[in-house]
């Protein structure tokens, strides 16, 4: 049975940046009647290219505005004051539909209960000229974006590390990084959502990686810089399940097809700034034996993967920790015994994981035994976690009470990347 929202159309009303401020506004409305409004404050800056500006305001507007939309998903959007080309609407549909897949899944809907965008011209403005220089590098204090801070650090290539967070502080571990951090402020409309919730809303996950990435598009135009790096692995590609042939997956955004559609939106729409990552080239397994090899002694003890225990509203994050009870716990726990000593890696964790009873599902899930379905959240693929566990085997832990497949995965295959992306860590 179809989802019925109870309005006719979710609208996408304005947006504008204030330069004396640097605060960019983005409004919506349920049949203008429901509102939401969020706001990211920007680092202040008098001398931009205006144009590409607009176009990369333009694009976050789009983006940002699913995190309202899902609360009561219509069939119809409008689009104020903004034209869209047919190939605009095909991105943002696609967008909206492969990123809200584990939201349809998790919430019983149809595919088909998402929205398409409409065209609403057929003239397609060119680029704004732009000609930057400099690398934003996005920041969380997880293992990859330590990692490829530290591989851009080997190359001599600098950049500066980019955070984005709901209030001012930041994790310690990312003021470690030898250069000042940028560190804008989003403000996600929550007492809007609220009551939303309160009127029975629906809730889910978001392509949360494509919002920040628009957003730090807006950050380099404003430092006039023109390559955003994010730290992503091969991962995101293995379908969690399906409805029908709709692949659902956790985050779409981050994965390679995704990060295509984005660079090529933005050299024809925005303007001549470089997207991607330079990680994509190597599987999970393999950034957590790089991470082992270069970044272990000196971050070892201050980062983490865990959203439970860090990155949940209201949490205080300036000292990262591990719950040891999540998926991304789970995950990590794998990744890291493959090559880090059982005494060490318990130092981190507290305890052994795969001695946790109550972790046993999610382990399960994750290397896909008795047909549990792998946890929402971003990990690794079932043959290279299948791989790691049994190299922590082979390193002397004392593992599951189940018995695991042994995989024939390889550790050093290559997968698809931007060339421009890999050459700035070899």
């Amino acid at each position: 049975m179809s989802y019925q929202s109870p309005y006719q159309a979710f609208i996408f009303e304005s947006y504008s940046y204030d330069s004396t401020t640097g605060v960019a506004e983005f409004r919506y409305s349920f049949d203008e009647q429901r509102e939401f409004v969020e706001r990211v404050t920007f680092s202040a800056s008098s001398h931009y290219n205006e144009g590409t500006l607009e176009n990369a305001l333009q694009l976050a507007f789009m983006l940002a505005g699913v995190s309202y939309y899902k609360a009561f998903p219509t069939r119809k959007v409008i689009v104020k004051n903004v034209s869209i080309t047919e190939e605009q609407a095909v991105y943002f549909t696609t967008v909206y539909h492969q990123g809200l897949s584990q939201f349809v899944y998790e919430n019983s809907l149809n595919p088909s209960d998402i929205a398409s965008f409409e065209v609403t011209t057929t003239e397609s403005a060119a680029p704004a000229e732009y000609s930057g220089d400099g690398t934003l590098l996005l920041q969380s204090g997880g293992k990859d974006s330590l990692l490829l801070a530290q591989l851009l650090q080997s190359e001599n290539s600098p950049y500066t590390p980019w955070y984005i967070s709901q209030s001012a502080s930041m994790p310690e571990v990312i003021k470690i990084l030898p250069y000042e951090v940028s560190h804008p402020i989003r403000k996600v409309d929550m007492e809007a959502l609220k009551a939303a919730n309160q009127d029975g809303a629906l809730n889910g996950h978001v392509p949360i990686t494509a919002i920040l990435q628009s957003y730090a598009v807006i950050h380099a135009i404003l430092q006039g810089k023109n390559t955003v790096l994010a730290a992503i692995g091969h991962e995101g590609e293995e379908p969690h399940a399906f409805i029908g042939d709709y692949a659902v997956t956790h985050q779409w955004s981050k994965t390679w097809p995704a990060e295509q559609l984005l660079q090529s939106y933005i050299e024809k729409y925005v303007g001549a700034i470089r997207v991607g990552s330079p990680l994509r080239a190597y599987s999970e397994l393999k950034v957590a034996r790089l991470f082992v090899e270069h970044c272990w002694e000196k971050y070892g003890r201050q980062f983490s993967s865990c959203n439970v225990a860090n990155y949940q509203l209201g949490h205080d994050n300036h000292n990262l920790s591990w719950c040891g009870a999540c998926p991304k716990c789970a995950n990590s726990f794998l990744l890291f015994a493959a090559f880090v000593d059982e005494a060490e890696l318990l130092n981190v964790f507290s305890e052994n994981l795969f001695k946790k009873p109550e972790l046993e599902e999610y382990f399960k899930g994750l290397l896909g035994i008795d047909g549990v379905i792998k946890p929402f959240e971003c990990v690794g693929e079932v043959d290279e976690l299948r791989a790691a566990y049994h190299l922590a085997l082979a390193q002397g832990y004392d593992g599951l009470a189940f018995d695991v497949p042994v995989s024939t995965f390889d550790i050093d295959a290559e997968y698809p990347v931007q060339p421009w992306a890999l050459q700035m860590i070899q």
